[in-house]
């Protein structure tokens, strides 16, 4: 047979064995057809694999095909024996005539009963790193050549990469089992989805919403409900978190809310998959319908004797003469104490009325026109002045007169001037201080309202843009206010696509964080 015969065919076997080894990914089954591939490329009769114990850093049997099992047993460290030589050289070896070896030890050879003449090892050998040693026994027809020693070298560098691969492929079912447990125990729905919208994981709760869906993507599943944003929006998104809300009409009312975090290739920039979780709230709206009308319904019935009670309160003042004032003092009083108590229950009123209707509101339904943020931040500041001169507060605005935002100019309004009350209303320092600053960052008004009141603790922020919460008395030093607010702010903020958070740190002070469509010109 010619050279170039004989090439071709080393080249073809080599070609087999990638192949073989490449469609290997349980890493049990590898090792085996590592042994038996290992043995038929250089014509041997059977073979061994040692792999490192990256602990020990020891190497063992983890297969000997034709081998006592025993053998399993056995532990070798770097430069110890044959095997562990060629290891800590990462140089293969052929040793034709083992007991004139030294290194060799022919205890395995009486514990198994198997007479071992010669020996081919090569390092296998990843990323600069030997990771195990892979032994052909026994040539068939004569002694190992250099020729069978660059072929089992080649060999054993597919190896490395086909366990590698192996081993990667374990850790992922193993991480992908922990995480399907992880997402079934949720309470929430969760999905996991490619760029386009394919489901690639959905948890129990996700599949009890979803039921079948033999196409397996995620417009598929939310057919026949109506998304706010669309869902258009949501899968076309780049922004890092995106909340929504799904409903569907019939047969039976559903809400869901939920958010779609994104997954972005930090080389490409480009939304590679995301993380979609929702929870179905359809009787939470329920229950707040009822609340808003009940509210509602109560505010309407105060308001009439409201007027009456704080009308007559001011007429029987006004009425009094200064004699009469003279000698009952103590009426004029009384009576001012219930008109001032009157106009607050008022204040109420109204603001729990504007509430109740704001939050019935759809988002379409309210004015989104691009306005100058500095404008409406010193018509708040403006209307303010009393309070701030009542309480010596400091403020100060840094905002560029070319910054626009998209909204309500009249309900952002509103909002400021709640964030700037809120402020140095729960500032105890006799000197309150509002810092507010606007910046504009990638087609978002950010506008910061800093203080520099008590601060919050951790646990309480979330808590205080709920309806009616605040703050324990003895913490912020104050007990006025109604605790609509915040909660007042941030529905207005999330209706016209914007949001508020707040960052801050108990004894440091807060920062609560507006944030608004840009218009872009």
């Amino acid at each position: 047979m010619t050279t170039e015969r004989k090439q071709a065919e080393h080249f073809e076997l080599l070609l087999e064995v990638g192949r073989l080894l490449s469609s290997k990914l349980e890493l049990s089954e590898l090792l085996h057809t590592v042994m038996q591939l290992a043995a038929r490329v250089v014509n041997a009769e059977t073979a061994s694999l040692l792999l490192v114990d990256p602990e020990s850093n020891e190497l063992y049997f983890d297969v000997a095909l034709g081998l006592d099992p025993e053998l399993s047993k056995i532990r070798l460290k770097m430069g110890e024996g044959i095997a562990g030589t060629v290891a800590a050289a990462g140089k293969p070896e052929i040793i034709n005539d083992v007991r004139a070896d030294p290194r060799w030890s022919s205890k395995v050879d009486a514990d198994s009963g198997f007479v071992t003449r010669s020996i081919l090892a090569a390092p296998i050998v990843l990323r600069g790193k030997c990771i195990g040693v892979v032994e052909a026994i026994n040539r068939i027809g004569g002694d190992f050549t250099d020729v069978d020693l660059r072929i089992f070298e080649a060999f054993a560098s597919q190896a490395a990469v086909a366990i590698e691969n192996a081993r990667l492929f374990a850790s992922l079912v193993e991480e992908k089992s922990k995480l399907d447990k992880l997402l079934n125990e949720m309470n929430e729905a969760a999905v996991l989805t490619d760029g386009k919208g394919g489901i690639l994981v959905a948890n129990a709760a996700a599949r009890g919403f979803m039921g079948a869906n033999p196409e397996n993507r995620i417009d598929a599943a939310v057919a026949g409900m109506t998304l706010t944003p669309s869902l258009q929006e949501v899968l076309i998104s780049t922004a890092p978190l995106l909340t929504f809300e799904a409903v569907r009409e019939e047969p039976k009312k559903l809400i869901l809310a939920g958010s779609a975090s994104s997954i972005i290739d930090e080389k490409g920039g480009e939304v590679t998959g995301r993380v979609v979780v929702f929870r179905d709230v359809t009787e939470e709206r329920r229950e707040e319908g009822l609340k808003r009308n009940f509210l509602s319904l109560i505010s309407h019935k105060l308001k009439t004797p409201l007027a009456s009670i704080t009308g007559y309160s001011q007429l029987l003042i006004d009425d009094l003469s200064k004699k009469e004032e003279e000698k009952g003092g103590f009426h004029v009083s009384a009576l001012r104490t219930v008109l001032q108590q009157g106009q607050k229950l008022t204040g109420l009123v109204e603001k729990l009325l504007n509430y109740t209707v704001l939050e019935d509101l759809q988002a379409t339904e309210l004015s989104k026109i691009d306005f100058k943020v500095q404008e409406v931040l010193d018509q708040s500041v403006e209307a303010l002045k009393n309070v701030l001169a009542e309480k010596k507060a400091e403020t100060s605005v840094a905002c560029s007169p070319d910054i626009r935002a998209v909204g309500d100019p009249g309900l952002i309004r509103d909002v400021f001037k709640n964030l700037i009350e809120n402020a140095v209303k729960f500032c105890a320092n006799e000197s309150p201080k509002v810092e507010i600053e606007a910046l504009e960052e990638d087609g978002i008004v950010v506008i910061h309202f800093r203080d520099n009141g008590p601060g919050i603790p951790p646990e309480e922020i979330d808590r205080v843009f709920r309806k009616f919460y605040q703050i324990d008395v003895s913490f912020t030093g104050q007990i006025e206010g109604w605790g609509l607010g915040l909660p007042f702010a941030a529905v207005v903020l999330e209706k016209l696509g914007g949001g508020l958070r707040c960052e801050s740190r108990v004894g440091e002070g807060c920062d609560f964080i507006v944030t608004l469509p840009a218009f872009l010109r």
